[in-house]
């Protein structure tokens, strides 16, 4: 996992990121990974899953980028794409304030599960900022490195890319506002869609915006 021909991610990404897969940061966040499941921690999301967020949409597909923290650590629930869950799993308490907010913006049905996937064949690329976590222990891998390898995503987006529309949702997410060419590109904030923030999130109306900036429209109805 420490070479590029090693990783397995979709082509487009592979080529862009292939410099930050031969850094020794990025060896050194797969070896501390590895020797954590050696050690018998379950790790969210499962391996093949960890890049999920890139092999769902291409590098010139991207035309939304939602910032997330770390994955959801309970069984079965992240699946690396962002705020997203599998279907039969329950919908965490963000993701339904998200899909409020989508009914009161542009009057979204609400539906009985929690898988974004179709937002992110549509181009809507859900990162999180750390692509790993342990079992029930909330921001367990911030400290392994992954922040390094998720900015420099981020910042290739922003030189290689134009006119993206990048949301950023709670003050983790607004940190990031510095690694995007505001010259080049749309950013939306508001405050994070977890309930903790108090419904400071709804009203921000990103839906409806990010459609307005598009050329191409996202169909979020899912």
């Amino acid at each position: 996992m420490s070479a590029a021909s090693d990783i397995k991610i979709e082509s487009s990404w592979k080529s862009l990121l292939r410099e930050e897969f031969e850094k020794p940061y990025f060896s050194q966040i797969a070896n501390e990974v590895k020797q954590k499941i050696k050690a018998g921690k379950r790790i969210y999301p499962p391996g093949p899953l960890i890049f999920n967020a890139f092999n769902s949409t291409p590098v010139e597909d991207v035309k939304v980028v939602i910032i997330g923290q770390d994955p959801y650590h309970g069984p079965g629930e992240a699946m690396g794409l962002s705020f997203s869950v599998p279907k039969g799993v329950r919908v965490p308490p963000s993701l339904k304030n998200i899909y409020k907010e989508l009914h009161e913006d542009i009057g979204f049905k609400i539906p009985d599960h929690g898988d974004l996937t179709p937002w992110a064949e549509q181009g809507v690329f859900m990162l999180n900022a750390i692509l790993t976590v342990e079992h029930k222990k909330p921001g367990s891998h911030r400290k392994v490195g992954w922040h390094l390898f998720t900015d420099a995503v981020i910042e290739k987006l922003s030189s290689t890319r134009s006119g993206l529309v990048f949301m950023l949702w709670g003050n983790f997410a607004k940190s990031k506002r510095i690694l995007i060419d505001e010259g080049k590109h749309h950013i939306l904030e508001a405050a994070h869609p977890s309930p903790l923030a108090g419904g400071k999130f709804f009203g921000c109306k990103h839906f409806s915006k990010a459609n307005e900036l598009l050329d191409e429209p996202i169909e979020w109805q899912i």
